[in-house]
């Protein structure tokens, strides 16, 4: 593990290296000031089927039509589908890079408003299982993003597997998904646990999808933020909420993000709220912020 650590280190060292040792230095001071203001949100649930997908590439759009390079890096290990919600047929996936056949460059894919996507790929179960060969390939691959993003959402996969886990850790900053579904706040609160357990000082913030309204919204998180506050000595936000909508269903069957078919819907009101709330709530700064932490930490838990 320790030889792993430091091999991702050395790399990420030398590319930055190679990249500014040709500037000036007022290039290279932006390089270091914008790396500061890189955030790596993992959106993650504690069960399927409470939209986290949808939310994330509706979120994403948004963002991007604010203004922010947005990334969204697809890590649903084993069922990727980014790209069937945003009617998008990738050439190539992370499959390919894994494989050495492509780089990064090769199978980023650009969505709405300039958008960056990286595919992972449906069904591609055996990026659960890498050797640390081809780990080290993915990984090397990734450093290639940091330039390309703001903002990177990592959508990640429901539940409290290893690798799930790895992305959100490695994040730093994660927002839980839940519904107002009893199985699915049972679980989001699984999820909270297992998160402050292996990492005390995570930015977890809660988003309650399909709901009534505000009122619900809130009465949900705040149970969450309550159990969690008392249980396990853990202060969880309440970010947002995103409403029950028809226009919701409509525009995943046409495979449109709502945010783009109805923007005047409530979930893209909602969506808008939150585009808004992410840009003025900047979470406190952490050593190693930014892609290239993530990186690192990410590596480091494998």
């Amino acid at each position: 593990m320790t030889d792993q650590a430091k091999k991702l280190r050395e790399l990420a060292r030398r590319s930055q290296f190679c990249e500014i040792k040709t500037q000036p230095a007022d290039y290279m001071w932006r390089q270091n000031q914008s790396s500061t203001r890189q955030r790596v949100i993992a959106v993650s649930s504690g069960k399927g089927g409470v939209g986290k997908t949808n939310l994330v590439a509706n979120l994403g759009i948004a963002l991007a039509k604010a203004g922010k390079k947005v990334l969204i890096l697809d890590a649903d290990l084993g069922l990727a589908n980014i790209d069937v919600l945003l009617d998008i047929t990738p050439r190539y996936n992370l499959q390919h890079l894994i494989a050495g056949e492509k780089s990064m460059s090769d199978i980023l894919i650009e969505g709405p408003h300039e958008m960056k996507i990286v595919p992972g790929g449906s069904g591609i179960s055996e990026l659960a299982n890498l050797s640390d060969e081809k780990r080290e390939q993915l990984i090397s691959g990734f450093v290639e993003l940091e330039k390309e993003a703001e903002i990177t959402l990592i959508d990640t996969g429901a539940g409290i597997s290893r690798n799930i886990l790895s992305f959100i850790l490695a994040a730093g900053e994660a927002f839980v998904i839940t519904t107002p579904e009893p199985t699915a706040i049972t679980d989001a609160y699984g999820l909270v646990k297992v998160l402050s357990r292996e990492d005390p000082d995570i930015d977890i913030k809660l988003l309650v999808n399909m709901v009534t309204g505000e009122s619900e919204a809130n009465e949900i998180a705040e149970r969450i933020a309550r159990v969690s506050k008392k249980f396990l000595n853990k202060h969880v936000d309440t970010f947002g909420h995103i409403v029950t909508d028809t226009s919701v269903g409509r525009a995943v069957r046409k495979q449109e993000p709502f945010i783009l078919s109805y923007p005047n819907c409530e979930a893209a009101q909602c969506i808008n709220r939150l585009t808004t709330k992410l840009d003025n709530e900047i979470p406190e700064t952490y050593e190693g912020q930014g892609f290239r932490g993530f990186l690192s930490r990410l590596w480091s838990r494998q």
